[in-house]
């Protein structure tokens, strides 16, 4: 494996923190393109919910003598 290379003026903690950076970014990337389509799926499943439930009052109201 080849060894990273450093600038003049860097330090050895600085190429640490850099690595630790770089992780922390990609860990962050990951779990925000995992998320979106989750919500997406959430946000049109609680859509048919509403679309259900308001079937489901609309017949109940119906069934009761409600008018339309």
């Amino acid at each position: 494996m080849a060894e990273p290379t450093k600038n003049s003026g860097q330090k050895e903690g600085d190429l640490v923190q850099g690595d630790f950076s770089t992780i922390l970014v990609g860990v962050g990337n990951l779990i925000d393109n995992t998320i979106e389509p989750l919500s997406k799926i959430v946000v049109q499943t609680l859509d048919s919910l509403v679309v259900v439930a308001k079937q489901i009052l609309e017949g109940v109201n119906s069934t009761l003598g409600g008018k339309k």
